[in-house]
């Protein structure tokens, strides 16, 4: 083999080299950090209710607290009030606004019997819990009994509910009462 050809050998295996190097670390920087684990088969003991768990609406979140309280998941729309004893004393849907307080514990604020929502519609029941960039969030009931999804492009915190469940969240839902926000 001639010098010139060794060294042209030499050259391509090097390039060769280098691209797989740089194909092996494309695909391990994109592959997923628990590659190659086993799957563990045990609940987290910090696994909260997962929304997609439909099965059994009336189970309040394990990571929501204790005692007496209001719970909504802003992962599934749904809010539980909860009884001293930690049991739903009633579960509804909601339709979510278009601002989202932040998971953690919270307290009622100041509540409204009736008034006019930051949407334009007349609304009863009003329970305020958080306040998110200068935005008043809360729980409400339009008084017409519609429960439509907020206009994308505005920023409101109304968390609608049927006229029905505001009204037991209005009496059950009174001043410095716990609200538990969930994922």
């Amino acid at each position: 083999m001639s010098r010139s050809s060794s060294g042209f050998v030499a050259g391509l295996t090097a390039a060769a080299v280098a691209a797989v190097g740089f194909l092996a670390y494309q695909a391990s920087a994109s592959a997923p950090d628990d590659l190659g684990k086993k799957p563990d088969k045990s609940p987290s003991a910090t696994a909260s209710r997962s929304p997609e768990d439909k099965s059994d609406p009336a189970a309040v979140p394990a990571q929501s607290g204790t005692g007496e309280r209001v719970v909504y998941s802003v992962g599934d729309d749904r809010v539980w009030l909860v009884g001293a004893t930690g049991k739903a004393q009633r579960t509804f849907k909601v339709t979510p606004s278009t601002v989202d307080p932040a998971p953690g514990t919270y307290a009622v604020t100041s509540r409204s019997g009736t008034v006019t929502g930051t949407d334009g519609v007349a609304i009863e029941h009003v329970v305020r819990f958080a306040n998110v960039d200068g935005i008043a969030i809360g729980f409400s009931a339009a008084t017409d009994g519609s429960t439509p999804k907020p206009d994308p492009s505005k920023k409101t915190g109304g968390i609608r509910e049927s006229r029905k469940d505001g009204n037991a969240m209005w009496e059950f839902a009174t001043i410095s009462k716990k609200v538990v926000v969930v994922p």
